[in-house]
């Protein structure tokens, strides 16, 4: 897949063997995985019928939040940051029916933000 390409040489991409490894419970019968990568403790995973988000929540609220996020449920989407084009920003998920947004995570150098918002593009926009 040639959007993948733009991971190839990323820091925060997982190998395939690493997420069956760690979240196989996680997917059913049928379900590949198309790319997954971790930024600080949280990992995104995108398949080919959804985008998982696993969040690990620190302090009071520890713990982890697997959160599932069926591409037809994604209302929109957005990418901010404070220079154009640049790699570290805030990317922004927005799920039919909600004002806030469902997910809302800082991206950093080892994975860029545009590559991840344009397969979310790919999936979402039919």
């Amino acid at each position: 897949m040639n959007l993948l390409s733009n991971f190839l040489n990323k820091s925060g991409v997982l190998e395939n063997t690493s997420i069956i490894e760690d979240y196989g419970r996680l997917f059913v019968d049928g379900e590949q995985i198309e790319v997954g990568f971790k930024i600080e403790e949280d990992t995104f995973i995108f398949t080919n019928r959804r985008l998982i988000f696993i969040e690990v929540r620190k302090g009071d609220d520890s713990g982890i939040e697997y959160i599932s996020l069926p591409y037809s449920n994604i209302d929109s989407f957005s990418v901010d940051s404070k220079k154009s084009f640049h790699a570290h920003g805030f990317l922004k998920i927005w799920l039919h029916g909600q004002q806030s947004p469902r997910i809302e995570k800082e991206f950093n150098k080892s994975v860029d933000v545009y590559a991840v918002q344009k397969i979310l593009a790919g999936h979402v926009i039919k």
